[in-house]
Parts: C-alpha cells; sequence; structure tokens
C-alpha cells in the first residue's frame, strides 16, 4: 500500500509518501527533487544503528555526498546546546545553502534537525523521515521546528517547511510499545477535533495497544487519515494564526504536565492523553459536550493503554503557573481547545480559575485501597 498526501500551501508545497519500504528509496526520491548533492543525516543512536546504513547506502547510490549526526535521545537533549552541536559538524563538512538536513527519528529529532536547518546559512532544505508513530503523524508534518526551554515546552522555534516527508512503516517494528502508545495518542487527537470517522474506526478496533494488533490495513488507515487531517489544518492555517490551534488539543494541560515531571517520567503521547482527558472534562463541564462523549474519549486514551490520570507528584498550582508560561497564551488568557462534539473542537479563553481548579483536582491518581 502507497499513499501521496499533498501539503499545499502558498509557498513551499510538499508531499507525504508512505510507502513500506521507503527508507531504501530515499535516494532516488531526493534525487528526484533536485537538491544539492552535499546531506546530513541526523539521528540518535539507537535509530542510527537500525536503519542509518539503509538511509546512507541509497543516498550513495544516488551520487549524494553524505556524512551523519547523531544526537542524544530524549526531550531533555532538545536543547539550544544539542543544536550547537549540529551546527559545528555543519560546519566541519562544509554544508552549503543547497545542502540538506535529513531528519531520521522520531518527533524530538525531527523538531531539532528542522530549527537547525532553518537556521543553518539562514535556512538550508531539510527532509523528514519519521521513524515514530507521534512523528510519522503529527511531529514531521506541517513545518513546526523547535527546542526547549527550561521553563517551557518549544519555547524557541520557527515555522519552516520541508521539501518531503517519507514515512516507511516497517520502521515501526522496531518501536518500543511505550512509544507506540504515544503516537496513538495524537491519532486519537484527530479523531476528537477534525476526523470522525476515524475516531469511530478506532473505537471499533478490538485492541489498540500494541503494534502488533493493528493488521497492515488499519494501520495504513490510521497514518493516511491521520497525515490527512494534519495536511489540511495546515494548509488552510500554516503559521498558527487562527484554524492550526485545534491541533493542540490535549497540549495546554499535557506540556505542564510534560515539562513539570522534567520530560522524563511522562512522554509526550502520554501528556497529550493526560490532557485530552482534562479538556474534555472541562468541556463537559462548561456544558460544550455531552458527559458520554467526553467518556467515549477517557475510554478510548485507556484503550490504547494511555494514562488518564495526572502523576500525584505534580500540584494544580504548578500545573496553572505552567500554564501562563505556555505559547497559547494571549493577552494574559490561556487558550483551550475544547471539544464541542467528537469531530469537532472550539478555541477558548474563557475557562474560569474554579473550572480549571475542580477538573485537574479530580484528575489526580486515585489512592489505592488498603
Amino acid at each position: 500500500m502507497q499513499s501521496l498526501i499533498p501539503v499545499d500551501l502558498p509557498q513551499n508545497s510538499y508531499e507525504i509518501a508512505i510507502a513500506s519500504g521507503a527508507l531504501a528509496q530515499i535516494g532516488d526520491r531526493l534525487k528526484a527533487l533536485n537538491l544539492g548533492k552535499k546531506v546530513m543525516v541526523v539521528s540518535n543512536a539507537v535509530i542510527f544503528q537500525h536503519y542509518g546504513q539503509i538511509v546512507l547506502d541509497s543516498l550513495a547510490a544516488a551520487g549524494f555526498e553524505a556524512c551523519s549526526h547523531i544526537l542524544p535521545a530524549g526531550e531533555r537533549h532538545k536543547t539550544i546546546h544539542s543544536i550547537q552541536k549540529l551546527y559545528d559538524t555543519a560546519l566541519e563538512n562544509h554544508l552549503e545553502r543547497s545542502s540538506t538536513f535529513i531528519a531520521l527519528g522520531g518527533g524530538v529529532i525531527g523538531d531539532m534537525t528542522g530549527f537547525a536547518a532553518a537556521t543553518w546559512l539562514r535556512g538550508v532544505n531539510v527532509v523528514q523521515v519519521p521513524t515514530s508513530l507521534l512523528a510519522m503523524v503529527d511531529a514531521a508534518i506541517g513545518g513546526k521546528t523547535g527546542v526547549n526551554h527550561p521553563r517551557g515546552k518549544n519555547l524557541i522555534g520557527a515555522f519552516y517547511q520541508p521539501k518531503l516527508v517519507l514515512i516507511d512503516p516497517q520502521v515501526l517494528k522496531t518501536l518500543p510499545v511505550r512509544e507506540f502508545r504515544a503516537g496513538m495518542a495524537e491519532v486519537i487527537k484527530y479523531g476528537i477535533v477534525w476526523d470522525r470517522e476515524l475516531f469511530e474506526q478506532l473505537e471499533a478496533a478490538p485492541r489498540l495497544d500494541h503494534l502488533h494488533d493493528l493488521d497492515a490495513k488499519l494501520l495504513h488507515e490510521i497514518l493516511m487519515r491521520s497525515c490527512q487531517a494534519k495536511a489540511e489544518v495546515v494548509g488552510k492555517d500554516e503559521k498558527e494564526a487562527g484554524l492550526r490551534a485545534i491541533l493542540n488539543y490535549g497540549h495546554t494541560v499535557g506540556h505542564a504536565v510534560e515539562s513539570l515531571t522534567g520530560y522524563r517520567l511522562v512522554n509526550h503521547g502520554e501528556a497529550v492523553g493526560i490532557g485530552m482527558v482534562s479538556a474534555g472534562q472541562i468541556a463537559a463541564a462548561m456544558q460544550l459536550w455531552s458527559a458520554p462523549e467526553a467518556d467515549r474519549q477517557n475510554a478510548l486514551i485507556a484503550k490504547v493503554g494511555l494514562p488518564i490520570h495526572i502523576p500525584p507528584m505534580v500540584s494544580v498550582e504548578a500545573i496553572i503557573e505552567a500554564l501562563q508560561a505556555d505559547k497559547k497564551v494571549q493577552a494574559g488568557k490561556v487558550r483551550f481547545i475544547l471539544p464541542q462534539a467528537i469531530g469537532q473542537v472550539i478555541i477558548s479563553d474563557r475557562v474560569t480559575a474554579d473550572t480549571l481548579n475542580t477538573v485537574l483536582s479530580e484528575q489526580f491518581q486515585p489512592e489505592p485501597c488498603t
């Protein structure tokens, strides 16, 4: 199965290519884009060990001169310091304005590589080759790049579109179960904000908590529909002037939980799952959607194997303080993405402190029975 999904933009349009075995074709695909001969593959050690040689061999066969840079794995390394090391490798290998950075990895690699490409020589080509489900359906698409500040996630960054997003579902076979589930959080997000049919397909699946529970057809459908949703939203609002903000569903409280746990205890997808529960309960409290719809969402999040409770070491007060540093704050007001129905959301800055306090207080991990 193969799919080509266009991301139509006023400038810098590109394609998302989904094809089994696509990794070994990357050299020919880049050659067809008429990119410069010098290429830098950016990855982490684990991913590069699995797939780096396949990519380098394909690039060499197509006539590219390729070097590589290995970044440390993990959200806590998504810093300006890591970017500096990447710049050093680009300089040592004489990468030019016509050169290309290839992001081979998950969302952290994609964000950092994209940001480095946007800022090296004021902008070089970047190609996204996501290797995690989360990156395939979300992080690699749409041109958001960046690194974290000690006080908040992705506060330093740029919008910078790739020349191509190349998705090879075969690489998911080496993805840890926890990371697969993290990616499914973003898939559920698309069902809530944009694609009711996708949500219902997920509900109908017998199990969703492990890759081997999905047949190839369902996996391709998940990838295709999620990428299509992201492409449609980005095509209507490239730089988050309005509509694109709906893709932050679950990320408001989610980013706060993620940063307050040091990017170690809770990963991004788990934090988004927790944040979607918060947003859904806020919407129910404000009577924007029904309690049964909120329950359907929460049941699907749990079905994937994601947490729905806030970790006990995080306080309501700390979350509320962290929200004030969020990128989505406007005129001092925190903007929440809130569902009105499955497949339909609104952007609201009308969440009261009382509602937020009540919902968050009720979402903490229950004390175990003694």
